[in-house]
């Protein structure tokens, strides 16, 4: 069972800057990327940004492009996300996930992290 664990949340005013990180507890040849999702109160769960673990390729959501940047840290197995420039609109629960194909839609990830809040005030 791969854990995976999310840290870095909090309040921050808007045009602020936050970074998230993820844990894994370990890795699997199966486990080719990792994506950042959120879900806002009343909203789907919608993808934030993916990573690959070999090549570092990352990939955005038109909405967090240009503010956020996905990394990782293979030797750790975390994943970051540094976002900047924080809008009331990113206010929502950040999830972490583990994926085989890096296709950006919830059923294309396996294993999820419990979630961590970010709220941004205006």
């Amino acid at each position: 069972q791969v854990q995976l664990v999310e840290s870095g949340g909090g309040l921050v005013q808007a045009g602020g800057s936050l970074r998230l990180a993820c844990a894994a507890s370990r890795r699997t040849f199966s486990t080719y990327f990792m994506g950042w999702f959120r879900q806002a109160p009343g909203k789907e769960r919608e993808f934030v940004a993916r990573i690959s673990w070999r090549s570092g390729t990352s990939y955005y959501a038109d909405s967090v492009k240009g503010r956020f940047t996905i990394s990782r840290d293979n030797a750790k197995n975390t994943v970051y996300l540094q976002m900047n420039s924080l809008k009331p609109e990113d206010t929502a629960v950040y999830y972490c996930a583990t994926s085989t194909t890096g296709v950006v839609t919830t059923g294309s990830y396996d294993y999820w992290g419990q979630g961590t809040q970010v709220t941004v005030s205006s």
